[in-house]
Order: structure tokens, then C-alpha cells, then sequence
């Protein structure tokens, strides 16, 4: 039976959630997942199987290492080795979601097992209740040493965390002009999070360092009363979070955080309390749904996926590609490394060449986003990595794309090579001014042919020097 065709349109849509909810896809699988329907493939993203998402023991057997993360560049590799070939897409660009808020950096924790573990976390409740990833998150060891929680004594509080919890992790100094909390709310918040610590750990020699283990000290909880957030009580760690989640600007928090790393840039967290979303009925569906489902993200996010907001023409291509999209975007269309094989190392470190060092974002704030991914340095190491790998025929999703272009005809103009070349690695509009200037380089060799093995030759030299060049397009870094 023939499968119904499906638009360009269509295919624009789903390439753009693809790009949003995943980490991009080829052009096989974006033609794929739209024949089989837009709303499907949101399900399918939301509702992810119980699947391991790689083949663990391929893994343990081409990267002895894998197995025992002791070092950073162990915990950097898997992440990237996941984003590449995890068929559940979400989860992996929902870990890094978690992971450019909630963070805790291995400069400080020191334990790079304790720092790849959190990162696990994001991964498997990324998509579930709120209130529990905050409850788990208070317990978790890479944050309370990051955050000095382990300083925090019901004689000698730390603010810290409890700090750091209100302001960056789940409400934000203030929404609508007004503050969101007080002082004496993140000391509250503080004591009642004394007691929650670490176990002790055994000595580093010979084996280095085990992961950290929390354990909780009742002898250095500070049970006395506390008004947290207008409510008086003899609060400990858990009843602070359900205080917090129940929050107006708890739904805010979250539903700014999701509509800026899916749809389109909102400010800074600091500057919320004085600017208004950019679009307030988006978010205001949203919070919606943060309390109609009891905090569930994954309700949150089957709204933003199926809303016209994000679907909208407006907001594709309107955000600065994060290292991590540059780097497994292009490898996911270039059909690179779905396998364990030599090298994979080196593409694990090329996010922390242009600004992204997975498992150590630089302060408790994260990385700065947006536009700010770009400069003068990292444009360099972006622009060589795509076009190194996308000029690459050799490559199975490039030798597709290639095979693609033939099948278009015996003869292609120039016009026709890179129209064709932005359609299969987008669809990407580009400037008339630039499309110009590529079409005129194509254009210096002649028509294209392929009917001999010669033809075929210069055809897919040209075809990726054609991708090459749209690599260095300013249109090209945004997703």
C-alpha cells in the first residue's frame, strides 16, 4: 500500500518539532514521523516506552570507561553518545532543560560519578511532577555540596540553597512588578532544609572517589516554628516545596522556562519581576495546565507542543541553536556515530569548545543563552564543525541527502542545488542576498550531472561543498 503524500508544510511542521522536542532528525525520518501525523508523534514524544534508549552493553564493550564515569569526559561522552541515539528524543532535550536550570557544577562537587548521576535523574523525571523533581533535588548529593547544604546547621545556618531554590530553581525574584518572597522566607527556607546532608565518605585511595550519598541528620534539624511564604508552621524540607509548588509564581517560573527553551527567548530569570513575557496568553495556558494536572510537566509540555504558539511560522528558526543542538543536530542529520566507534570522544567535547560544558555550567545560574551562544570564537567552532562533518559524503545521512538530489533529475541547475540543499537541511530559508551569492558559486561549475561514475563523482563534491557553505550561513546557527 503507497503511503498519502504529505505537504511541504507538513513537513516543515515536523522538522521543527523535531528540532524543538529532539535534537533534529534526517530528512528520512522527518518525511516519516510526518506521514505519521503531527499530533501521533507528540504522543509518542510524551509517552516514552520503557527503553533503555541505547544498547548499554555495546556501550560497556567499545568504552571499557562507560562503565565506571570517574572522570567528566566519561559523563560528557554518554550524554552525547544518548542525545545522538536515544529514540526518545524528549527525554534527552528534557535533561538538558533541567540541567541549564537546576545546576550544580563538577568544578565544585568534585565527583564526576555524583555529577553524571544527577544528570541521570533529569533524565528519567524531566517529564514528570514538579514537586517531586524539587523534593529529589533537595536530597540530591551533587546539589547539596554544590550549594552548600552540607554547611547548613541548625546552629549555624547556610542560606544557599534555600536561597538559590526561591530564586533560581522554581520561582524567581518576582513576577508582575511585585516580589515573590522575602529574606526572611529564604532563612526560613533555609533551616528547613538543616540536617539535609551527606553521608560520610570512604577515603579517596586508592579507588577515587565514590558518590556522594544523602542522609539525613535529626540531630541537626532545626524543628523550631517558621513563616514561610504566609503560611506559620513547624516546617521541614518537604513541606516548604508543597508551600512553594502551590505558588502562582511557581506555574510562572516553570511556564517562562519551558516557552523560552521551546518557542522563543524570554529575558533573564532576574529581570522577570519588570518585564512581561513575551506572550502572556501562552503562558497563561501553561499555568493552566501546571495546576490542572497537580504540577505535571508533561502536561505542561503536551499544551506548548500542540499549541498554535509554537506551531506558528514566527518562532521557527527563531532561536540561537545551543552547542548541543549545533553538535547533535548535525550528527543526527548526518547519520554519524549511531553506533559505538572511534572518535565519539571528540565530538563529545566540541559543546564545551563552544561554550557548553555539560556536567559544569560556570555559576548556579547556567550558561546565557539566546544570542550570547555567539561570538566572535564560538561562531568559528561552530561553523567548522558543521561544515566539516555536512561536507563529509562519505556519511550515511549526507550520502542520502546526496542521493536525494540526484533523484531530482539528470541535470540540475545551479538555482535547483541549492534550493534543494536547504530544503534537506531544514527546510531553511535563507536571505535573497545570500541564496544569490551560494547560487553563484554552484553556478561557476556548471549544470550537474550523474549519468556516468565520473559525473556521480563531481556531483556529490559539489552537492557537499553546497552543504559546507550553508553551514556558514548566519541561518544556518539558528533552530
Amino acid at each position: 500500500m503507497t503511503q498519502n503524500a504529505v505537504s511541504q508544510e507538513e513537513i516543515a511542521l515536523m522538522a521543527h518539532l523535531l528540532r524543538r522536542a529532539g535534537f533534529g532528525a534526517s530528512r528520512d525520518e522527518i518525511e516519516a514521523r510526518a506521514q505519521q501525523g503531527y499530533d501521533s508523534v507528540v504522543e509518542e514524544l510524551l509517552n516514552p516506552a520503557d527503553d533503555p534508549g541505547i544498547d548499554e552493553d555495546l556501550m560497556y564493550r567499545a568504552y571499557p570507561s562507560y562503565f565506571d564515569k570517574a572522570a567528566i569526559e566519561t559523563g560528557q561522552t554518554e550524554i552525547v553518545y544518548r542525545m545522538i541515539n536515544n529514540k526518545h528524543q524528549l527525554k534527552e532535550k528534557m535533561a538538558l532543560f533541567w540541567h541549564t536550570i537546576l545546576c550544580a557544577g563538577d568544578n565544585k562537587v568534585d565527583n564526576a560519578r555524583t555529577t553524571s548521576m544527577q544528570y541521570d535523574t533529569f533524565r528519567e523525571k524531566g517529564m514528570g511532577n514538579f514537586k517531586e523533581l524539587l523534593l529529589w533535588l533537595s536530597t540530591d548529593p551533587a546539589m547539596l555540596y554544590y550549594l552548600d547544604n552540607i554547611e547548613s546547621h541548625k546552629t549555624a545556618v547556610n542560606e544557599n540553597y534555600g536561597r538559590e531554590l526561591l530564586e533560581l530553581f522554581s520561582l524567581g525574584v518576582g513576577m508582575d512588578q511585585e516580589f515573590n518572597y522575602t529574606e526572611d522566607d529564604v532563612k526560613a527556607c533555609a533551616r528547613a532544609f538543616t540536617g539535609w546532608n551527606l553521608a560520610p565518605t570512604i577515603p579517596v585511595f586508592p579507588y577515587g572517589r565514590t558518590p556522594f550519598e544523602f542522609r539525613f541528620d535529626p540531630a541537626d534539624h532545626d524543628y523550631g516554628e517558621k513563616t514561610f511564604l504566609g503560611e506559620t508552621g513547624n516546617w521541614n524540607g518537604d513541606e516548604v516545596v508543597d508551600i512553594i509548588c502551590k505558588q502562582p509564581a511557581a506555574a510562572r517560573f516553570v511556564a517562562r522556562k519551558l516557552y523560552d527553551f521551546f518557542v522563543a527567548d524570554e529575558p533573564p530569570v532576574p529581570a522577570w519581576r519588570l518585564s512581561e513575557p513575551r506572550d502572556m496568553a501562552a503562558i497563561e495556558a501553561l499555568e493552566k495546565a501546571y495546576f490542572d494536572s497537580g504540577y505535571e510537566i508533561s502536561a505542561m509540555l503536551r499544551v506548548l507542543f500542540t499549541s498554535d504558539f509554537f506551531k506558528a511560522e514566527g518562532v521557527r528558526y527563531a532561536k540561537v541553536k545551543s552547542p548541543a543542538d549545533v553538535v547533535i543536530g548535525t550528527m543526527r542529520m548526518a547519520q554519524d556515530h549511531t553506533e559505538p566507534k572511534p572518535g565519539l570522544f571528540f565530538v563529545a567535547m566540541e559543546p564545551k569548545y563552544m561554550g557548553m560544558d555539560l556536567l559544569n555550567p560556570p555559576t548556579v545560574e547556567g550558561w546565557h543563552m539566546g544570542r550570547e551562544w555567539i561570538n566572535s570564537g564560538s561562531l568559528i567552532d561552530r561553523i567548522n564543525f558543521a561544515s566539516k562533518v555536512l561536507g563529509d559524503t562519505s556519511l550515511p545521512g549526507i550520502q542520502s541527502m546526496v542521493n536525494r538530489l540526484m533523484a531530482q533529475g539528470e541535470n540540475l541547475t545551479a538555482e535547483q542545488m541549492v534550493d534543494g540543499c536547504l530544503d534537506l537541511v531544514g527546510p531553511l530559508t535563507i536571505s535573497d542576498e545570500t541564496r544569490t551569492e551560494l547560487v553563484g558559486h554552484v553556478a561557476q561549475g556548471g549544470d550537474l550531472r550523474h549519468s556516468t561514475q565520473e559525473e556521480q563523482a563531481d556531483f556529490a563534491r559539489r552537492a557537499g561543498e553546497t552543504f559546507q557553505m550553508i553551514a556558514t550561513t548566519s541561518e544556518f546557527q539558528f533552530g
